[in-house]
C-alpha cells in the first residue's frame, strides 16, 4: 500500500496482480487512456496518431492465461487507476499497455507502476526492462527517460496489417527502450 497527498486529498494507491475479474474494467481503462475523447484529458492520447480501439477484451483475456505474462493494476481507494503488462522473455521484461486514467494523470500513478513492474520483473530473475514508444511522442520518451530508460538505437516498424492495437494514421515506428535492473534503479 502507498500513501500519497496531493493538495487537500490523500490517495492509498494499491498495487496487485489482475485477474479474469477485471477484464472488462482494464478494457475500458487502457482504450480511454490511449484512444476517444476522454483520452485527450491526460497527456498520454495517441488519438491523432491511432484510430480504433487501443486493445480488444479478447486481448486481454489471452494475455491473463499467458505464463510469462504478469498484468498489474493500481487501485486507489479500490477504484482502478491504472495497469501495466509485463512479458517476460528470457532475462528481459517488455513492459507494455502502462495506462493511467486521464483524469488521474499527474498523480505519480504510472511511475509507481513502473517502479512496481521492475520490482516484479526483477524478482522473477530479469536482468533489464524494455518498452517500446511510439518515436513521435517526444513528451512520452523523454519521461520514460527521466525514470532511467535509455534508447537502444532499435527501431519497429508499427503493425499496419495487425488491426489488434488500432489503425495509424500516419507511418508510425516504435523507439526501443530499455533499463537495466539493478537494485541501486528500484527505489
Amino acid at each position: 500500500m502507498y500513501i500519497r497527498v496531493c493538495g487537500k486529498r490523500t490517495y492509498m494507491y494499491k498495487i496487485a496482480r489482475c485477474t479474469s475479474n477485471d477484464v472488462a474494467e482494464l478494457h475500458a481503462l487502457v482504450n480511454m487512456a490511449y484512444r476517444g475523447p476522454e483520452s485527450k484529458e491526460g497527456w498520454t492520447s495517441e488519438a491523432d496518431l491511432i484510430e480504433g480501439l487501443r486493445i480488444n477484451q479478447d486481448y486481454l483475456r489471452v494475455l491473463l492465461l499467458q505464463p510469462n505474462v504478469v498484468l498489474l493494476k493500481c487501485t486507489i481507494d479500490d477504484q482502478l487507476a491504472g495497469c501495466v503488462s509485463l512479458e517476460m522473455v528470457h532475462f528481459t521484461c517488455h513492459l507494455g499497455m502502462l495506462s493511467v486514467m486521464p483524469v488521474l494523470q499527474n498523480l505519480g500513478i504510472g511511475k509507481l507502476l513502473v517502479d512496481a513492474s521492475g520490482k516484479v520483473a526483477r524478482s522473477l530473475g530479469c536482468k533489464q526492462i524494455q518498452i517500446t514508444v511510439i518515436s513521435v511522442r517526444t513528451e512520452l520518451i523523454e519521461w520514460y527517460k527521466r525514470l532511467g530508460f535509455q534508447d537502444t538505437g532499435e527501431r519497429q516498424p508499427f503493425p499496419v496489417k495487425d488491426q489488434t492495437f488500432g489503425t495509424p494514421r500516419q507511418v508510425l515506428e516504435f523507439l526501443i527502450m530499455q533499463k537495466p535492473l539493478t537494485h541501486e534503479n528500484l527505489r
